[in-house]
């Protein structure tokens, strides 16, 4: 089990071992040894106790009433004053020992200790000014807790790494998408238009075919008409002929 430390306050950490509390939990402290560990990786301890059962349980208890108590906060409720005493009385427990030895900073504690540090770290974040800073990660499904400590203060995500790269990558497929429609309508309407010209193409070439045929009936018939001029001029020399024949006979005759 991996445990991650972005919330930037150990009780907001603490908080955050219960992850996507909204959708599907899952659980980070499942056995007592995971509640060890995450002491020593979160720096409350340096090497880590021994915890059974019942503490893991009041742990994951005190874990529950600093969530509740933190989310009432940002929503401008009463603090639940059951939660509120819980708190208290752990923060009332005997804290982890601090030594210092040759090799540094030892710190030493069962796990009670991890509760009361916890409590602690909760009661100070409560009741001092950077409540005013605390976020809930803009991630729909994560409910992981932080303080915005940019210079902005406008965080987002409670860490790039999971819930801000989860957020651009589905940014990202959202666009790609969406150039891809586009393509598609566009390639679309080229077809479309496609087939129009084709179609007036179709259609001006018979109009062309058409008045060609129109013409050479035209000239067809001009040609004929022109025959039968021809003719008709012809048959008025032949007369005419026919007529001085005539009068060829007439002269002999007188």
């Amino acid at each position: 089990m991996t445990f991650v430390f972005v919330s930037g306050d150990l009780a907001l950490d603490f908080a955050g071992t219960l992850k996507w509390r909204r959708s599907a939990p899952e659980e980070l402290l499942g056995t007592p040894a995971d509640a060890g560990r995450w002491a020593v990786e979160a720096g409350v301890l340096t090497a880590p106790p021994a915890v059974s059962t019942p503490d893991l349980t009041a742990l994951l208890v005190l874990r529950e009433q600093v969530y509740g108590l933190t989310t009432a906060a940002l929503a401008g409720r009463a603090l639940p004053a059951r939660d509120l005493r819980a708190l208290n009385t752990a923060a009332a427990a005997v804290p982890p020992r601090v030594t210092l030895t040759a090799g540094g900073i030892r710190r030493v504690g069962d796990a009670t200790a991890i509760g009361a540090a916890v409590a602690v770290a909760a009661a100070e974040l409560l009741g001092g000014p950077e409540i005013a800073a605390v976020r809930e990660c803009a991630l729909e499904e994560c409910t992981r807790l932080f303080v915005d400590r940019s210079r902005a203060g406008n965080r987002a995500w409670c860490g790039m790494e999971e819930c801000g790269n989860r957020v651009k990558a589905a940014a990202y497929r959202a666009r790609r998408g969406a150039v891809r429609a586009g393509a598609a309508g566009n390639d679309a309407a080229g077809d479309d238009a496609a087939g129009d010209d084709a179609a007036g193409d179709g259609a001006g070439g018979g109009g062309a075919a058409a008045n060609g045929a129109a013409a050479n009936g035209a000239a067809a018939n001009g040609a004929a008409a022109n025959g039968a001029a021809a003719n008709g001029a012809g048959g008025g020399g032949a007369a005419r002929g026919g007529e001085g024949g005539d009068s060829s006979v007439r002269g002999d005759v007188g």
